[in-house]
This record gives structure tokens, C-alpha cells and sequence, in this order.
């Protein structure tokens, strides 16, 4: 039987400030290392199908202290080894980059005064290591037939394949439709600004799908990390779906925000699920405070960036015109004075095909 492939990464940390807090990439890196398909997860999988409770930790400068007792096995890892060394009663102790076993049969005896909010043994000695000394421990409890992960003062419960591919499943269900419906407001967008209509309750609805995509798209990728090489086809997807909504949501919110763009984007970013869902809120955070008897002038950002103008030309027209409709109906004249008579002539047909395109309904 050909040989899983090895486990990728060391997320043993260097001595930090915090210790205590799993950043994003930590967090990640650790779905990666116990992801279906590695040798890690593959003889975690087989421990827990032999019906045996098992505790697995990591070496690191800090763990050494914590040992008592057991015997050394300095033998390179394999599924196989950790599953026949998990029917005894110890932990067994990983090298730094997972790829042996250094010692079986181990007592683990961290500080009995570290909190922890685990009842049985095996996973009060998991917990407290981990908090003590930063590193991965796994504990597998025979009575709940489960398998939880611990790192600094994180604890995650790792799920079977088949959950998890049904997760994402639903994840990328949703992320689907949510696209669609993005889609669908960018075109009626297009259409008033071209028209030169009030579009600011169309641009939050924008906003609106382009955050939502965002945040399903986050909480999928966790998903994909946890599957490993068994999620490709959905971070494919994925990445299908996603495609240039974070450029077009920048851009309408470049063009109808009345604060700093950044600030603007920093704070929408915050926003929970049912935050997103409010308009109000949106209008809030663009500056405005409400959907009905705004006067303004759309800036052009998002549709000028559609022609062939570099980002200079674009500012340039933006403030030489004020404005996203004095820069379509403007005449040649004005064109000419901004950008020169031959950019000028391939600006204004430009945007008379965008004109066409958008009322015919075909991609701008």
C-alpha cells in the first residue's frame, strides 16, 4: 500500500510575546497538519477505530520538562506505529516536524493549577499542556469516540470527512447563489449609473452581496483546509465564485462612500451577518444616514476603471468632470481637453460600447 504523504509544516511556535493566541495563520496551518490524507490524521483515524483513548503531543523545548517515566522510541512515524503505541496507557511524543516518534508510554505532568474545562484525565493533562507549553496535543477519548486538538488555548474537534465534505457542500451552495445574486445587482447598477439615476440603495445592495460572499468565503476556506488534499475541487470552486467581487465591491464603495475608503473597508469588514443584512447599517458606515433624500454625485471610479484609462487618467477625469455622469455625456471637446485628442477618441467609444453593453445585458 503506497505510503500517505508526510505531514507539511511545523506549527510548534518560537517564544512570543502572547503566547497564549492562535493567530488566523497558526490556526490554519494546524486544520492543514491533522488534514484527511496526511499520516497524522490517517494513524489519529486508526487509534480511534481501535476503540483505545490516546494523547499525542509535540515536541518542543517546553514539553521536555512535562515528561516523567515512559521510554524512548526514536523510530520514524507511521500510521501503523502510532496505532499499536496508542493501546498503551501513556502519551506518545512527536519530533517537531511530526515525522517520529520519540517516546511512548509517557506521563504528561503539566501545572495542576493551569484552568481547564475538560473532565476527564487524559484531556486535563491535553488542555493544560498545550496552555503551558504552546505546542499541539491530541487527545482521543474511547468513551466519546472523538477526537479533539489542542493548541495554546485553542481546543477544535476534529470531524469526520463526511461531515465536513457536507459542510462545505452547504457552504458552497450558499456562496453560489450569493454570486448570483451579486451578479444580478452589479448589472442593475451598471444600468442607473449609466442612465444617470439615484443608485445609492442599488450600490448597498452590492455592498451587501459582495460582504456576504467575503464572509461565507472565510468560513468555507476553514472548511477546505480541514479536508486537505480531499477539498481541491471545492477550493476551485471556490476561488470560480469569488472572482473579482473584492474588486468590484472596492470600487463601488470608492465610489459612494463620503469618508475614508480605507476607514470605510476596515469597518465593514466587522460587520456580523445580520450587520450585513441591514441597510441602515451600510448607509452608516458609508456616511450617510439614510436610503431616501441623498443628493450626491456618483464618482466614477468603478465604471471609468472599465476603459482603458490608467488609474491617473481616471482621477484626472474624475476631477476635472466632478462627476460619473458629466464623464459620460460630456462631448468630444472635453474629452480632448483632459486626455488628448487620440485618448480622448478611444475613452468616448469606450463608453459607448459599455453604454450598449449594459442596456443589452452583456458583461461591461
Amino acid at each position: 500500500m503506497d505510503e500517505k504523504k508526510e505531514v507539511q509544516g511545523t506549527i510548534v511556535p518560537m517564544v512570543q510575546l502572547e503566547p497564549d493566541k492562535v493567530t488566523e495563520e497558526e490556526f490554519f496551518v494546524m486544520l492543514k497538519t491533522i488534514s484527511p490524507g496526511t499520516n497524522l490524521r490517517t494513524g489519529l483515524d486508526g487509534a480511534l477505530k481501535a476503540g483505545k483513548g490516546a494523547l499525542i503531543v509535540v515536541e518542543n523545548e517546553k514539553v521536555l520538562p512535562l515528561l516523567d517515566g515512559g521510554f524512548r522510541v526514536n523510530c520514524k512515524f507511521t500510521p501503523q506505529k502510532l496505532v499499536e503505541l496508542s493501546k498503551m496507557d501513556g502519551a506518545i511524543v512527536l519530533s517537531r516536524d511530526m515525522k517520529k516518534i520519540n517516546y511512548a508510554n509517557v506521563l504528561l505532568t503539566p501545572d495542576s493549577k493551569i484552568k481547564t474545562n475538560e473532565t476527564g484525565t487524559r484531556h486535563k493533562a491535553a488542555e493544560r499542556t498545550a496552555k503551558q507549553s504552546g505546542t499541539l496535543v491530541m487527545a482521543i477519548s474511547e468513551r466519546k469516540h472523538e477526537i479533539s486538538v489542542f493548541y495554546k488555548n485553542l481546543k477544535h474537534p476534529v470531524r469526520n470527512t463526511e461531515e465536513i465534505l457536507r459542510k462545505a457542500s452547504t457552504y458552497v451552495q450558499l456562496l453560489e447563489k450569493q454570486r448570483e445574486l451579486f451578479d444580478i445587482y452589479v448589472g442593475k447598477l451598471n444600468l442607473l449609473e449609466l442612465r444617470n439615476y439615484s443608485s445609492l440603495p442599488q450600490a448597498v445592495s452590492v455592498i451587501q452581496k459582495g460582504k456576504m460572499i467575503q464572509k461565507i468565503a472565510e468560513d468555507l476556506k476553514k472548511y477546505l483546509f480541514e479536508l486537505g488534499s480531499e477539498g481541491s475541487l471545492w477550493k476551485v470552486r471556490m476561488k470560480e465564485l469569488i472572482s473579482g467581487v473584492d474588486k468590484e465591491m472596492n470600487l463601488v464603495i470608492k465610489d459612494y462612500t463620503s469618508i475614508d475608503v480605507k476607514k470605510s473597508k476596515s469597518i465593514l469588514d466587522e460587520l456580523t451577518y445580520d450587520e450585513i443584512l441591514d441597510p441602515e447599517k451600510i448607509l452608516s458606515l458609508l456616511a450617510y444616514e439614510a436610503i431616501q433624500g441623498n443628493k450626491f454625485s456618483v464618482k466614477g471610479w468603478r465604471m471609468l476603471s472599465r476603459t482603458s484609462l490608467s488609474e491617473s487618467e481616471v482621477a484626472k477625469v474624475i476631477k476635472e468632470m466632478g462627476s460619473l455622469g458629466a464623464a459620460l455625456y460630456s462631448n468630444m471637446g472635453t474629452y480632448s481637453h483632459i486626455l488628448g485628442d487620440e485618448r480622448a477618441r478611444l475613452f468616448k467609444d469606450e463608453i459607448e460600447r459599455i453604454k450598449v453593453n449594459a442596456h443589452e445585458g452583456l458583461t461591461i
